[in-house]
Parts: structure tokens; C-alpha cells; sequence
């Protein structure tokens, strides 16, 4: 199966097709426990191809996905950053996210707000899409300040109990962002654009 993958470029950065490469240091970032920190489990080798595996997949099936994300001449791999649809049935789907997971040695770079934004725009570009939401663990400080800075807005009668994690679990809490449309990207304003009840 032939994946066509729309590139696209920062500044800094590009936003590319997965590469068989690339597993074997998305293995490494799925089994550090720090960049796993607000997911249940780190992943194992079979786990982080598998879920490569089912990226690949989503660009296939939507022609829009989670890119690898390298730093030409300086990180052939740094993670993942894009548009994805969430499987799971959640309290605002169906809806699409803007995610990322990046290695912790390119942490504090500005790597995930610079590809977010790239993302972003194509999705309200591109794709035209009146809104991309993003959603983390209510602890999860580092993200929720790059969601912050793209743009994002929170309303606390969004947050939810994410139902794969039983009662009482220290990640069950979450919290939503949105931005719509209308929103520039990276701008704090009032959230603009389609609320869903």
C-alpha cells in the first residue's frame, strides 16, 4: 500500500511520511518513563510499531495523520506532531485532535508549539475544519502550556473522566482545549469558532 503523505515545513522543522528508521527511536521514546508519564503504560517494541503501524494507517484512511517530525541536520527523528481522530468514543467526539510526543532530549525547544502550529494550519487550511481540539491528563503541565500557547482555550465544564482509565486511576481526570477557526493560531484570545454542547 502506497501512503501519499502531505509534507510540511517550519521554520525549523519538517513535518514528513514515517520512515522504517524511525521505529527503532519511537521504541526509545515509548519506553522513557518520563515522556510517558501521563500515559498508563510505557510500550514495548511490538506496542510502538504497532501503533506506528496504525498511524500509517490513519494517513491512509483520512490523508491527514500524526507526522514524524525531524530538525534537518540536527534530529532525524524527534516524535510525532499532528492531526489524528480519536477511535474512542469520548464526550466531544467526533471531533479531530492536535497531538504530540516528542523524545525527551528535544524537550525545551519550542519543537512541539512550532509543529502544532504547522498542523493547525493545515487542518483550518487545508482541510478546512471548523474546530481541533486537544485533550490531556488534568496533570499534565508541560502540554497543557504548549496548548496554551497555541491558542487553545479551556472551558472546565469540558473536563472529563477518560473512560480506558478505571475510577480512582491518577490519570483518569482530563482536560479539553479547543480552538476554532476564527481563531488566529497562537493567539489567547476568546475562543471562537463551532461549541459543541
Amino acid at each position: 500500500m502506497t501512503i501519499t503523505t502531505p509534507e510540511l515545513e517550519t521554520k525549523r522543522l519538517r513535518l514528513r511520511a514515517w520512515r522504517a528508521e524511525d521505529l527503532e527511536p519511537f521504541a526509545a521514546l515509548n519506553a522513557d518513563p518520563e515522556v510517558m508519564e501521563h500515559f498508563p503504560a510505557t510500550l514495548d517494541r511490538v506496542e510502538s510499531d504497532t501503533l506506528a503501524a496504525g498511524i500509517q494507517a490513519h494517513f491512509a484512511e483520512r490523508g491527514f495523520g500524526l507526522w514524524a517530525v525531524e530538525a534537518p541536520g540536527a534530529v532525524p527523528f524527534a516524535g510525532f506532531v499532528g492531526l489524528s481522530v480519536p477511535r474512542r468514543t469520548l464526550p466531544f467526539t467526533p471531533c479531530v485532535e492536535v497531538g504530540w510526543r516528542l523524545a525527551r532530549h528535544c524537550w525545551g525547544r519550542g519543537y512541539a508549539t512550532e509543529a502544532a502550529q504547522a498542523a493547525l494550519s493545515f487542518g483550518f487550511g487545508t482541510l478546512g475544519l471548523e474546530e481541533i481540539v486537544s485533550f490531556t491528563a488534568a496533570g499534565n503541565l508541560r502540554s497543557r502550556r504548549v496548548m496554551e500557547r497555541l491558542g487553545m482555550s479551556r472551558d472546565e465544564t469540558d473536563d472529563f473522566d477518560h473512560p480506558a482509565l478505571p475510577e480512582g486511576h491518577r490519570l483518569r481526570r482530563h482536560v479539553l482545549y479547543r480552538l476554532g477557526q476564527l481563531t488566529p493560531v497562537g493567539h489567547s484570545g476568546p475562543r471562537a469558532g463551532i461549541h459543541r454542547p
